[in-house]
């Protein structure tokens, strides 16, 4: 039955008025598809206002995770050898795993949910999802830019970045991926 009524041939009378009223609809669904879609910080971008620089939480904080997946492996491959413990060692790579799995998840949401922009107006700042935390501060109040990386942090091109604005107001930016360039952007900017 199905086959028969898609094979059969769909004569339809459409106005331009339908036809207008059917392509709006459908604009109106790929628009709202494509702001559900939208990140934060394009969402509240100002007519006009344009990002210089985009960045989120460094991928170090996928370390942890990646430390006890290569643990667990290293479990599996010495219970693999070893008949004699093969329990002892086949308990601790599924531990392992699961913590590896337990600290991957997290870094990964964090990673996910942050959102660092400057814009050349105003510097943007998006952490969370459900219970989200932003701040947002204009270049006009932006005192100073304080980067901090320590050795591996330099190696690796993550560290903490602290703004100073205009009174007693800062904030402090922790593990953020490429943070020189960041200060590069807001002091280009400003």
């Amino acid at each position: 039955m199905l086959l028969s009524v898609a094979t059969r041939p769909l004569h339809l009378s459409l106005t331009k008025a339908h036809s207008e009223q059917f392509v709006d609809a459908a604009l109106h669904v790929h628009n709202f598809n494509r702001n559900a879609m939208m990140s934060y910080v394009d969402s509240i971008l100002e007519p006009g206002e344009h990002i210089r620089y985009r960045t989120t939480v460094s991928s170090t904080v996928y370390f942890p995770a990646l430390l006890l997946a290569v643990f667990a492996f290293g479990f599996l491959i010495v219970g693999a050898n070893h008949r004699d413990t093969e329990e002892f060692f086949w308990f601790l790579t599924i531990v392992s795993a699961i913590a590896a799995i337990g600290a991957f998840i997290p870094a990964w949401f964090r990673r996910l949910t942050t959102e660092i922009a400057v814009t050349d107006r105003r510097i943007i700042l998006k952490r969370g999802f459900i219970r989200r935390s932003t701040i947002e501060m204009n270049m006009q109040k932006v005192e100073s830019i304080d980067v901090d990386q320590t050795l591996a942090g330099r190696l690796f091109n993550y560290g903490n970045v602290t703004i100073r604005g205009t009174g007693s107001s800062f904030a402090t930016l922790r593990l953020i991926d490429s943070p020189l360039k960041l200060r590069t952007s807001v002091t280009a900017a400003r």
